[in-house]
């Protein structure tokens, strides 16, 4: 799963939305452009998982529309996505910023793990970006190493803060 069907499911928590109005609060509260490629096919597993039920809303003039609803199913699994992070996934900032966004749902210690699993693949990272700044060819890959380097030793920081809190609340 990635951050798309987090966002998705996280925005039915609220209240049942049709995909037009699903897919605008995802872009609203994210600034993410969600098309309906990644939404309806996601909707879709999402009904045949019974994590959502769709009914079919009348409209006049105009063919039903489908209104989806999250199921006690579909939070269980929002609240599973979100408290896991692979290791492939805990790399990308998108993927670990969407679970961050949700860390409300989450116990102090599934909150850790998930913060534990983003300084994994930052150290693995850091380590990478380090070994390219040796190799730098001339002083503009340099500077974009050295770049790199500060923006993930700061997020470093960062999360050391977010750990604090995590483990409070």
């Amino acid at each position: 799963m990635s951050y798309i069907e987090i966002l998705i499911l996280r925005h039915l928590t609220r209240r049942p939305a049709h995909g037009y109005e699903l897919r605008k609060r995802v872009e609203h509260t994210t600034g993410w452009r969600l098309n309906n490629n990644s939404l309806y096919p996601a909707l879709r597993r999402f009904e045949e998982a019974g994590a959502v039920t769709r009914t079919e809303q009348p409209q006049e003039g105009r063919p039903p529309r489908a209104v989806y609803t999250l199921t006690p199913l579909g939070r269980e699994l929002l609240h599973d996505m979100i408290a896991d992070l692979p290791p492939d996934q805990a790399v990308d900032d998108t993927e670990f910023m969407a679970r961050l966004g949700q860390f409300g749902l989450l116990e102090p210690a599934e909150r850790l793990a998930v913060i534990d699993a983003r300084q994994a693949a930052l150290r693995a990272r850091l380590a990478h970006f380090a070994a390219m700044h040796e190799l730098a060819f001339d002083h503009w890959a340099e500077a974009v190493t050295a770049e790199l380097i500060r923006r993930d030793e700061a997020e470093r920081d960062w999360l050391g803060q977010l750990r604090v809190l995590a483990a409070e609340q």
